[in-house]
């Protein structure tokens, strides 16, 4: 059994989202609710919950706020918000959860599946740090957190060199010779990064443009990258790949 806390300013939203755990996620425990970061804080501290869907926006302080307070956080987090650009690009950055508001019950009972599946064997503090640190600048490059199968590694936007799809597995390739393999589909990763000057010249690749030496014309064309990988381009994005190149 999954003990929560819900932790939301609307008393009616509170009800909501615990009507629809009673009803969607038998597997999950309401044990407390609170109606600001004061007492969510309480709450927490009290019935060490498993899983906390956090609001963001409440009259004394945001859920980062909330989260900022702890030293260790041995729980899961899932933040429920009407939709905020800004926010949930950093929520997705740092690895966390998140529901927009009105909440659906398919997306409560995948985001309640994920927390349920998900290892308890790493403190969840690191990526609340990611996303503190993206929110309060959010000007550089941010940093984004890659889970793996045994660690969760924390890493600079502009260290990557390119990404490859490897079925519904991403490897990631970066400067200093390392590589990790993510359980991130390559089209969830071009939407986090490609307002960070990465394109995607194939449906099996995406790369910093920060990175590329030069274009080979030779079948189709590669993108020569500075570690010297050769990444190849699609017949219908040869054009495109080309223009964006001599821009660079």
């Amino acid at each position: 059994m999954i003990k929560a806390v819900i932790i939301e300013d609307e008393k009616r939203s509170r009800e909501t989202l615990s009507g629809l755990l009673k009803l969607y996620c038998k597997n999950v425990n309401v044990v407390a609710e609170a109606e600001g970061m004061r007492s969510g804080i309480k709450m927490i501290k009290l019935h060490q919950p498993d899983l906390v869907f956090l609001d963001i926006q409440m009259p004394d302080g945001s859920g980062f706020n909330l989260l900022e307070s702890f030293e260790k956080i041995e729980f899961d987090v899932v933040f429920t918000t009407a939709y905020d650009q800004f926010a949930i690009k950093a929520i997705k950055f740092s690895a966390l959860d998140y529901l927009l508001k009105p909440i659906f019950p398919d997306d409560l009972v995948k985001a309640v599946k994920k927390a349920e599946d998900k290892k308890q064997s790493f403190d969840t503090r690191q990526n609340v740090d990611v996303l503190l640190e993206n929110i309060k600048k959010p000007d550089d490059f941010p940093k984004i957190v890659l889970s793996t199968s045994d660690r969760i590694n924390v890493v600079r936007i502009d260290h990557i060199l390119r990404c490859e799809s490897d079925n519904y597995y991403t490897m990631y390739f970066f400067m200093d010779g390392t590589k990790l393999l993510v359980s991130k589909t390559l089209k969830e990763n071009e939407e986090l990064l490609s307002e960070y000057n990465f394109i995607r010249p194939h449906k099996s690749h995406l790369v910093n443009a920060m990175y590329i030496k030069s274009f080979v014309k030779q079948d189709n064309g590669y993108i020569a990258m500075t570690d010297g990988s050769m990444v190849p381009v699609s017949r219908r994005k040869k054009e495109k790949m080309i223009e964006i190149i001599n821009n660079l």
